[in-house]
């Protein structure tokens, strides 16, 4: 038996204590917000002590949590170090996630296992990934072989918004500096770069006044009307900004929350928008956030009387993809296509991360992980959000193959 079939074989003999352990990670909540997600992170220290992992634990200062909406953030480094030289790989998954919401037909907190699937809030995105990071990380050190180089295990709180207290939080405190990531992801793909977000706070103020005499006021929501004819108009300029990054398409904006008025028989004196534009790899984001805001200048300028407030609510940018990542890549691919019976495509992804902060720190990364091809297979942020358990079981043996090749003498 060949040290890849080793590690497979202990993972399989120790996958029902891989499963209890998730379990007990999905049934301790952590809907951000309000974001009260200390709690969870004692928790899985707790359970990783019980493998003989001592997690060092890293509270962000209260204050800069409640600034970000929050109420409690402590995130975790498992350290385990091998021999000199050879890299320090980093495996990255986010506790946080967003509330249950409502349609559930098995309990969110629940880890109910049913037809070979775990059910549960966060069982797909991301807690299944402290799982399948951690016992890859366990069947490698049962091999008891030489190795170069070392493992962290990054479980961080913040992914919901934006990252900045979770990774960005560790990195800036220069508490880990990694030659490699993997962070959370799915099994059917090697995710290498990411879109970029840009969110804004638009509040338009005009002049309430009684409906009976609307020429003594300046109607807010009059404007608001032009401002999203002006913004959805865009759409059309961004489809034709073409991403070469495969899984990756265009630009697009999205205005996602309106809130304004206060009664029916009043002109609206004020209206507050929130929107959403993405960005591809190839764009700048200061180049966006310049054009979007005048864009609403623009359109504001046509409604007299009325003021924009513009504020900036976040500021993801997009993941690019690396040379440095080569190795990851390969390693992942070779493996997981062996695993799973099928090619393992590298692409990009739609979505935003917090890995875009490894990379900006010059880590070069990949998105790799426990879960289906695709989120909405896995109902992620919908009722009845779930994880097959083989898919589970695939990821942590790819991992696990992954970092014996990388730290191999």
């Amino acid at each position: 038996m060949n040290a890849h079939e080793r590690l497979d074989a202990w993972i399989a003999a120790h996958f029902d204590e891989e499963v209890r352990f998730l379990q007990a990670l999905v049934q301790v909540p952590t809907d951000t917000p309000p974001g009260n997600n200390a709690p969870h992170a004692e928790r899985t220290a707790e359970l990783l002590a019980g493998f003989g992992y001592g997690a060092e634990k890293h509270p962000v200062p209260a204050a800069e949590v409640i600034a970000s909406g929050l109420q409690s953030i402590t995130n975790l480094i498992v350290r385990r170090r091998f021999g000199e030289g050879g890299p320090t790989i980093a495996l990255n998954a986010h506790g946080d996630v967003v509330p249950p919401g409502e349609g559930w037909t098995h309990g969110p907190y629940s880890g109910e296992v049913v037809d070979g699937r775990l059910y549960g809030r966060a069982a797909a995105v991301s807690k299944s990934d402290f799982a399948s990071f951690t016992f890859a990380l366990r069947a490698l050190e049962s091999l008891c072989v030489p190795l170069k180089g070392g493992v962290e295990l990054h479980f961080t709180y913040d992914e919901e918004f934006g990252g900045e207290l979770g990774p960005g939080w560790l990195l800036k405190q220069g508490l880990t500096k990694p030659d490699l990531l993997i962070a959370a992801g799915f099994s059917y793909q090697v995710v290498t770069a990411h879109n970029g977000c840009l969110q804004l706070e638009v509040t338009l103020h005009g002049l309430a006044s009684h409906a009976a005499y609307p020429h003594t006021g300046v109607d807010a929501l009059q404007a608001a009307n032009r401002l999203l004819t002006a913004l959805y108009a865009h759409n059309e300029v961004l489809k034709a900004r073409r991403s070469q990054v495969p899984g990756i398409s265009h630009p697009y904006l999205n205005v996602g929350r309106i809130e304004g008025g206060s009664n029916t028989n009043v002109v609206p004196g004020k209206v507050l928008l929130k929107l959403d534009r993405r960005m591809i790899p190839e764009e700048d984001a200061t180049a966006v956030e310049a054009e979007v805001r005048a864009l609403i200048a623009d359109a504001v300028a046509l409604s007299p009387g009325v003021r924009a407030d513009v504020k900036r609510l976040l500021l993801a940018t997009s993941l690019k993809p690396s040379v440095g990542s080569a190795p990851l890549v390969q390693a992942i691919q070779k493996h997981a296509q062996a695993v799973f019976g099928e090619p393992i495509p590298e692409s990009g992804t739609p979505l935003y991360t917090d890995v875009r902060l490894y990379g900006a720190y010059g880590v070069p990364a990949v998105i790799y992980g426990a879960g289906p091809r695709t989120v909405l297979e896995s109902n992620a942020k919908r009722a009845d959000e779930h994880l097959v358990l083989s898919d589970l079981h695939g990821a942590t043996r790819v991992i696990a193959r992954t970092l014996l090749d990388l730290l191999s003498p």
